[in-house]
């Protein structure tokens, strides 16, 4: 692909950190916190290494950023992931005010963003820019192999 977007650039990276997950038997999910042109978080699932439900890629790398960063703010930061976000991964980029959201693939079942809109019910007091369908096939073909394989 000539001329990649930097959308696309950095979806490249969640990707390999979603195979990376994958390859450790993990749910094939990478995620980047990006603030400006730098990567501040990087993270792909860990919920079973860590034995932890909250180890989804999204939440390790925004804790990842604010470290980084000294700040459980990080406004101006773009989230990079490659499968729509779940009810807890959009909470907390609600909470750490993420800017904006880049996502590959929809999660029909548990995805909070499109497929089931959480955030138009209006009650939050923060808004999160979003553009889905990033490498949109190579992400949901991570997700569909993975679990082809499990059955």
């Amino acid at each position: 692909m000539l001329n990649k977007t930097k959308d696309e650039i950095f979806m490249e990276e969640a990707i390999r950190l979603a195979e990376r997950a994958g390859r450790m038997s993990e749910v094939p999910v990478g995620a980047l916190v990006v603030l400006g042109d730098k990567v501040i978080g990087a993270a792909g699932n860990a919920s079973i290494k860590n034995i932890d439900p909250t180890a989804h890629a999204e939440m390790l790398a925004i804790k990842q950023a604010s470290s980084h960063l000294g700040n459980y703010r990080l406004a101006g930061a773009s989230l990079y992931v490659t499968i729509e976000p779940c009810t807890m991964c959009l909470g907390a980029m609600m909470h750490a005010r993420i800017s904006r959201l880049v996502f590959g693939a929809l999660e029909a079942k548990s995805g909070a963003v499109v497929s089931n809109d959480v955030m138009s019910v209006g009650h939050f007091n923060h808004a999160i820019e979003v553009t889905s369908g990033v490498r949109a096939e190579t992400c949901g073909r991570l997700m569909s192999d993975f679990f082809r394989r499990r059955r």
